[in-house]
């Protein structure tokens, strides 16, 4: 979490304790109410262990929310501190609680970048899709460039093909905000090179941005330099003239080479998170390699 986040945070917690200082300092009795920014919102965002912990012991709610659902797990999660994640979970915190803009535990911590506070979640039973597609983690996650946390979810069963209308899939995501090494990790994963949002590829997307490094990635994947967009148009014509783009489109445009259309037909058979298993075939090294991207 950048020190914008946590100033906003601060402020917004200041002018609660200003304006509601009877509904800040809940009552431990009454568990689970809605309520607006508590001692352990404050303490959970900003990672102060040994004040959670003394407040918990207290008898103060982990499941305490706010009016707009926000419960101490979501600001732990947004604040990237797994070790108040695992406080929080320790003392029954609900993992997969949403806010009024459906935003769950999972998906603050792929707003963090944080994998360890993902992994802890979905050790404990969260979802690693998100309640609606407003808030998808997964997309979430490859639109900040944050790969580990695009690995944990997918290994959770989140899908790197899941295509949400106004976002497009997780790979159209990384694409659309240049996060190459996010956009291999999820080629690695199996996400298909040809999914983006509607008829717009991620490969329409690369040449758009003008990302020679995606071209060449998404074309590696089985990009089709063919395809056209709602507008008619193929990746290539939507290069800017004169852009160093253009030389590379006009060396790869064109059918694949054989042993391109191979490896591809390979890892389809593999499907999605089962790429791993390629190592585990009796070829020469040199050939599971050129399977693995290596």
């Amino acid at each position: 979490m950048d020190a914008e986040q946590v100033n906003i945070r601060s402020r917004e917690s200041q002018n609660t304790r200003r304006h509601f200082p009877d509904m800040c300092m809940s009552n431990p009795l009454m568990g689970d109410f809605a309520s607006d920014w508590s001692l352990l919102h404050d303490a959970s965002i900003h990672g102060r262990l040994v004040s959670l912990n003394k407040l918990i012991n207290q008898g103060f709610s982990v499941n305490q929310i706010t009016a707009d659902h926000v419960s101490p797990l979501h600001e732990a999660c947004l604040g990237g501190h797994p070790a108040c994640v695992k406080l929080l979970l320790k003392h029954g915190a609900e993992v997969n609680i949403p806010n009024v803009d459906w935003k769950t535990p999972v998906f603050n911590a792929c707003v963090s970048g944080n994998v360890a506070c993902v992994n802890l979640l979905l050790k404990h039973g969260a979802s690693p899709n998100g309640i609606c597609d407003v808030a998808s983690p997964i997309h979430e996650a490859a639109r900040r460039g944050y790969s580990d946390c695009v690995e944990s979810l997918s290994l959770a069963g989140a899908s790197v093909q899941q295509s949400i209308s106004h976002l497009g899939s997780p790979l159209y995501m990384a694409c659309e905000n240049q996060k190459v090494d996010t956009a291999k990790k999820l080629l690695e994963l199996g996400a298909s090179a040809n999914v983006g949002k509607d008829l717009d590829t991620p490969l329409h997307m690369a040449a758009r941005t003008s990302n020679a490094d995606l071209v060449n990635l998404l074309i590696d994947f089985g990009g089709d330099t063919q395809l056209k967009n709602a507008e008619g148009k193929r990746p290539s014509e939507l290069v800017q003239p004169n852009c160093p783009v253009n030389l590379v489109f006009n060396k790869r445009e064109g059918p694949l080479n054989l042993k391109q259309i191979c490896r591809l037909c390979i890892r389809k058979c593999f499907g999605q998170n089962q790429h791993h298993r390629m190592s585990e075939i009796l070829l020469p090294e040199t050939l599971k390699c050129f399977l693995l991207y290596r």
